[in-house]
C-alpha cells in the first residue's frame, strides 16, 4: 500500500472523499503529525480502532467535520463529567414519510430528493437507508470512546438539532443550527476559535417553530440494524460492511437493484466474510475490497 506524505507546511489534512479510498491518505497524514479534519466516515468504520490508536500514538487530533459527530464534539467541549448517553439525530432521509409497503417501488430520483440536506448521490442514498446513521454510531463509538449501548439515534425531521449529549446528572446539551455544512466545517478548521461568518444563517427559534422527535422504525430502515449487528462483531467485519454497502449503493444507482434490495445484497455479501480478529490496516482494506467484489457479483450483468 503506497502512501503519499502530506506537504510539510500543511497545517491540517481534510479527509472528505467518500469510501475507503481516504484511509491510506488519512493514515499518512497522521504519521506525518498532521491533525485530521475528518468528514470521511468510512475511515473510522473500516479502521476505527487502528485510526484512533494511530492518532494517540502520533499525538494527532481527529477533528470531526461531519455535522453529527461535530455536534457531539461541541457539546463535550469544556466538560469533564461522565457521559451517560450520546443522542444522534437523523432526518429520516428521502422516504421517512413513504408508506413502508411502497418502498420496494421507489425510484432513484425519489431517493436523491433529501428533505433537508444537499449531498452527493452515495451519501443521500445512505441517508435514505439509514446506513449513514449506522456509520455515525460506529464513528461516535470510536471517536468518543462511548459504549455501543450508550448511543441512541432518534428521527428529528427539522434537522436543527444535530446531536445531543446526556451527562450523568441527567443534563442534556444540544448543538443547534440550521442544516448548513459551513458551520461544522468552519468549527473544525478554525478550532478552538469560533469565528463570525455572515454566510452562516443563525438559528431562529420563533421562525423555526416546533422541534419534534420520533423513534427509529427498524422495519423502515433494515440497513441500520443490520449494520450495527455486523459492526459490533469487531475485527474486519465493519470493513466488510463498508465495502458491501459501497457496492450495493452503486448497484442501486446504476438501476440494477431496487431500493429495498440494498440490505439484501449487503447481508449476502458479508455472509461469507472471513474475519480477522486483530487486523492490520491492509487487512481492513482487503476485507472491504473482498466484500465489495462479492456484492457486485451477486447481480448478474
Amino acid at each position: 500500500m503506497t502512501r503519499s506524505l502530506p506537504i510539510p507546511d500543511v497545517d491540517i489534512v481534510v479527509a472528505a472523499t467518500t469510501g475507503d479510498v481516504a484511509v491510506p491518505a488519512t493514515f499518512a497524514g497522521i504519521e506525518a503529525g498532521k491533525d485530521i479534519a475528518l468528514a470521511n466516515k468510512e475511515t473510522v468504520v473500516v479502521a476505527g480502532e487502528l485510526v484512533t490508536k494511530a492518532a494517540r500514538d502520533h499525538n494527532v487530533s481527529l477533528l470531526p467535520l461531519d455535522s453529527e459527530p461535530n455536534a457531539i464534539w461541541q457539546c463535550l467541549r469544556g466538560e469533564d463529567q461522565s457521559v451517560s448517553k450520546l443522542i444522534i439525530t437523523a432526518s429520516g432521509g428521502s422516504f421517512r414519510d413513504t408508506p413502508i409497503e411502497q418502498l420496494a417501488d421507489v425510484t432513484l430520483d425519489q431517493a436523491l430528493q433529501h428533505p433537508t440536506w444537499q449531498m452527493g448521490a452515495k451519501i443521500t442514498v445512505d441517508s435514505a437507508t439509514m446506513m449513514n446513521k449506522a456509520f455515525e454510531v460506529i464513528e461516535a463509538h470510536w471517536l468518543f470512546n462511548v459504549p455501543w449501548d450508550d448511543i441512541e439515534v432518534v428521527i428529528h425531521p427539522q434537522s436543527m438539532i444535530h446531536s445531543m449529549v446526556e451527562f450523568a446528572d441527567g443534563s442534556v446539551k444540544a448543538q443547534i443550527s440550521p442544516p448548513d455544512m459551513r458551520l461544522p466545517i468552519q468549527y473544525a478548521l478554525f478550532y478552538p476559535r469560533r469565528l463570525h461568518n455572515p454566510n452562516i444563517r443563525p438559528f431562529d427559534p420563533v421562525g423555526t417553530g416546533a422541534l419534534s422527535f420520533e423513534s427509529l422504525d427498524p422495519e423502515r430502515y433494515p440497513c441500520f440494524s443490520l449494520a450495527l449487528e455486523i459492526a459490533r462483531r469487531g475485527g474486519t467485519w465493519p470493513a466488510a460492511l463498508c465495502g458491501a454497502d459501497d457496492a450495493a449503493v452503486e448497484l442501486f444507482l446504476a438501476g440494477r437493484i431496487g431500493f429495498m434490495e440494498i440490505p439484501v445484497v449487503i447481508a449476502e455479501a458479508v455472509r461469507e466474510h472471513r474475519n480477522v480478529e486483530e487486523p492490520t490496516l491492509q487487512d481492513t482494506l482487503d476485507a472491504a475490497a473482498a466484500a465489495r467484489r462479492r456484492a457486485a457479483g451477486i447481480v448478474e450483468v
